[in-house]
């Protein structure tokens, strides 16, 4: 399965040569994304906290910079091909899944976004081609850097890595969302696909040096932790892991510290429900808004929970699996384009390469 958002398989493509530890990596990364949105949302609907939200503000500094990161780990496996294999590959790829879900996430919101007119509903969607929809703008900037990493292949490794970071430092704030995560996020995508032997020798290291890898952990949770809930004296900036420059260093430091988790507990049987949902990680990201909606108005109609912490676990748990559930259950069926990109949104490629079976 091409995702997470990328493709997790070693250079022949077959399941059997997978990487574990990538598909664990994703998976603690999906996770920790549906923890955040169903956490926030619990509080913003309860109208309190509970003990899942310092989780979430733990992870904070490296959720999303580990996210794309491991996003861009196998891009130099593809990005020197033409445009039309790379497009399909790289691009078309996530903008069939970006459109396909804003139609889906649209439609189940319809009286939201749209006014309660099929006018507004169109100019939604629309609107959506310009500035990413809800929590489908990760699939949406996927697209983006890929297209933007191909036009800048050419310059210095170097220079593109320096460029990407001083974005990220830059306090860029405009009206455009789209923008905005552009310049924040680059610089991990980037790492990703330009330090990806490196950080796969992280990885082995880790293994390889198992208890020094778990002091090092140890170390680097207590650090990103003070900083994570120390509260900045800089005006705009909450906390000291927001501040320029610090929050690149604690994004790129706790992405390492992913890696190297995952890569750890890739060698026992922990980490299996993590790689499974890694490895399915594009339902579970396209999926998980609807069941987290449904769980979490369920909880606070009936409450049945009075604990905040407790109803964002089960809001959390509900939101991972029920998407996980339904990947099993399309899967093989004519609705399994949900989640597979099907043959007729494929560039098919020319000459010789087009007697090659799809992938």
């Amino acid at each position: 399965m091409e995702i997470a958002m990328t493709d997790g398989r070693m250079a022949g493509g077959r399941d059997a040569e997978r990487i574990a530890w990538v598909d664990t990596a994703k998976g603690v990364c999906i996770v920790l994304v549906v923890m955040m949105h169903s956490t926030l949302g619990v509080g913003e609907a309860f109208g309190r906290e509970g003990f899942l939200h310092h989780v979430v503000a733990f992870a904070k500094p490296f959720r999303m910079p580990d996210f794309f990161l491991i996003s861009g780990l196998f891009l130099a496996r593809v990005i020197d091909r033409d445009w039309r294999s790379y497009g399909d590959k790289r691009i078309l790829h996530f903008v069939y899944f970006y459109l396909l879900w804003l139609v889906i996430q649209s439609a189940f919101r319809f009286g939201q976004v749209s006014g309660g007119t099929v006018t507004g509903f169109v100019e939604h969607l629309a609107w959506s081609l310009v500035e990413p929809y809800s929590t489908l703008w990760f699939v949406y900037l996927l697209a983006v850097f890929s297209v933007v990493s191909k036009l800048l292949r050419g310059l210095p490794p170097l220079a593109l890595l320096a460029g990407a970071a001083c974005l990220e430092i830059a306090p860029i704030d405009t009206p455009w969302y789209l923008l905005n995560e552009f310049c924040e996020r680059y610089v991990y995508f980037v790492a990703g696909w330009l330090l990806a032997p490196r950080i796969f020798d992280l990885a082995a290291a880790a293994v390889r040096f198992r208890g020094p890898a778990l002091a090092g952990l140890a170390v680097w949770a207590g650090v990103n932790g003070a900083f994570a809930f120390s509260p900045s004296p800089v005006a705009g900036y909450k906390t000291l892991a927001e501040l320029p420059g610090l929050g690149l260093v604690l994004g790129t430091v706790g992405a390492m510290a992913i890696v190297s988790l995952s890569a750890l507990l890739a060698t026992t049987r922990l980490a299996a429900p993590f790689a499974y949902a890694g490895e399915r990680s594009i339902a579970v990201y396209l999926a998980f808004f609807l069941p987290m909606a449904a769980t979490r108005t369920v909880l606070l109609k009936t409450g049945l929970i009075a604990d905040m912490g407790w109803v964002s676990v089960i809001v959390t748990v509900a939101a991972v699996l029920v998407p996980l559930v339904l990947e099993r259950l399309v899967n093989g069926t004519r609705m399994d384009v949900l989640f597979r990109r099907p043959a007729w949104a494929r560039i098919r490629p020319i000459g010789r390469a087009a007697l090659q079976p799809a992938e």
